[in-house]
């Protein structure tokens, strides 16, 4: 337990106790935020007065429940909220001017943009100069130009002093109505939200450490209990009971299903999902997200087998990877540069070509950070913006070869020397015979597991195969009996069928612990994640 708090960088004892709590503890004052009290007074004034808010949300996951969160939670204050989030294929990410003006006109007087904004100075001045006031949160990082609203809150901006910079945009939305509440005397209970917190959370892929180990962990448990008409049928479409659900349920299922309808229609869809009362309208909008996802998973096949046979004939060696094509849809492209990412272990930008310009989303690796080689491209961009490992841009049609040529050029001269192949980090090397249910429940409690707390990672050398054989409908997965002394684990190693070949009688392995729930009743196994033979 030592080594693995240790990996996930609590290296003090005094460190221990919270992290294994993940209690409230772990939250920090949200005034400690830059621009927090403007931001505050602000939207005090405009429910006082009872001018109407528009929270202006993205159109993913992240966006999507920070915008539902707001909306209800400022509508308990007795506040004038409509929410916005734009269409991805017409308006883009982020504010636009087009829908600023027509907010103003249908009479609002203040935006609050969450998830979004920070990359916005351009429109953010319009916004200004046609009376709209705007209040900035997000959590993208900071471009050189902030913007010049009313408050800008932001826990990655250079002269924050808060402690933990790692929130997602549904965090830092959370951090708002918990100062709203806060400075107005209100005691409701906001943990009501930490369900909605979990989902854009995880989806989005923020580090499970610090201050988001308690939004998670207690979101997680809300989650399990929630009485959300929407979340109930959404869970219930995909096939999920709601109390099985944990970060990887988010990830894998409930996540993409929520994006689904941001990728190839409107985000609104999932938006009403969450925000209704109604078991009715739960149930259709769930049934077309269902439908959505099938949809979008066919389009991410197809876009994916494309741009694969282009990377390779342009040759997959390089540090950079950059493809694009014009009928690849803007709500699949990152889906596809994560997919080809992984699959390369290379920073990957796959481009939607229009007639004018160009839309890419760019997925990365640990050792290149996107943002910062597209901010020295600046000039070949219209606009872009995103973290180190994620993020997205238009540019005009014909500055996409100049902007190849300088992204590869970036990336050769930062990548070079390096040996760019996945590697797994390993926890510690222990005997198969130094585990079993005990140190399985201990390692529970480093959960919930995710970025930057995975699941822990164990290598065990020299164990005998005692039985090897494929599973699977088509025998897809690797299905082992391995042993250390008397003690025999049963093993999958999930998609490595094609690997059956390079057993060996004795080999090293790497692998997490799990559970397995096959037949109706649970059993501790591997899951294997490697293997190398021993001769």
């Amino acid at each position: 337990m030592a080594q693995l708090l240790y990996n996930r960088g609590v290296t003090e004892s005094a460190q221990v106790e919270p992290f294994i709590r993940a209690d409230r503890e772990l939250l920090y004052d949200p005034f400690l935020l830059c621009d927090m009290e403007r931001a505050v007074a602000r939207i005090e004034a405009a429910l006082s007065s009872g001018e109407t808010i528009s929270i202006y949300g993205d159109f993913d996951a992240d966006g999507v429940t920070a915008t539902a969160i707001l909306v209800d939670g400022f509508s308990a204050l007795g506040g004038r909220v409509i929410p916005y989030i734009p269409r991805r294929t017409e308006e883009g990410y982020g504010l636009n001017n087009a829908a600023l003006e027509t907010l103003k006109g249908d009479g609002v007087g203040l935006v609050i943009t969450v998830d979004c904004g920070i990359s916005s100075a351009p429109e953010v001045e319009r916004a200004n100069e046609i009376g709209l006031d705007v209040i900035v949160t997000d959590h993208h990082t900071v471009p050189s130009q902030m913007p010049p609203a009313v408050a800008v809150v932001d826990p990655k901006r250079g002269d924050s002093c808060y402690p933990f910079p790692d929130l997602a945009g549904v965090g830092v939305a959370f951090k708002l109505l918990q100062a709203l509440y806060y400075s107005l005397g209100r005691d409701d209970d906001l943990d009501q939200y930490l369900d909605l917190v979990a989902l854009g959370t995880v989806t989005d892929m923020s580090p499970l450490v610090g201050e988001n180990r308690y939004l998670v962990k207690h979101g997680i448990e809300a989650l399990q209990r929630t009485e959300r008409p929407g979340l109930l049928e959404l869970a219930r479409s995909a096939g999920i009971p709601v109390a099985g659900i944990d970060p990887e349920v988010i990830s894998w299922v409930l996540g993409p299903r929520l994006n689904a309808a941001g990728r190839l229609d409107h985000a609104m869809r999932s938006y009403n999902l969450l925000a209704t009362d109604s078991v009715e309208e739960a149930q259709r909008i769930a049934s077309w997200i269902e439908r959505k996802n099938s949809q979008r998973q066919a389009l991410t096949e197809g876009v994916l087998a494309d741009a694969r046979a282009k990377v390779e004939a342009q040759g997959a060696d390089r540090p950079l990877l950059m493809v694009g094509g014009e009928g690849y849809p803007s709500g699949v492209v990152g889906v596809v540069a994560g997919r080809l990412s992984e699959a390369y272990y290379r920073p990957v930008i796959v481009c939607e070509i229009g007639a004018e310009q160009v839309r890419g989303s760019a997925r990365s690796i640990p050792e290149f950070d996107v943002t910062a080689a597209l901010t020295q491209c600046c000039d070949l961009l219209s606009r872009f913006g995103g973290h180190p490992m994620a993020a997205g841009f238009t540019a005009p049609l014909e500055n996409l070869g100049p902007l190849h040529d300088r992204l590869l050029e970036i990336a050769q001269a930062h990548l070079a020397g390096l040996d760019l192949r996945r590697s797994i980090a390993i926890d510690a090397q222990v005997r198969l015979d130094s585990l079993g249910g005990g140190a399985f429940s201990m390692m529970q409690r480093l959960a919930p597991f995710g970025r930057a707390n995975p699941l822990p990672t164990f290598l065990s050398r020299g164990v005998a195969v005692e039985e090897c054989r494929c599973v699977g409908g088509k025998g897809e997965h690797l299905k082992l009996k391995i042993r250390t002394n008397n003690v025999v684990w049963d093993t999958i190693g999930f998609r490595q069928g094609y690997l059956v070949g390079e057993v060996t009688p004795t080999i090293d392995v790497v692998y997490n612990l799990q559970v397995d729930q096959w037949s109706g009743g649970e059993r501790l196994q591997l899951n294997m994640l490697d293997f190398a033979p021993r001769a």
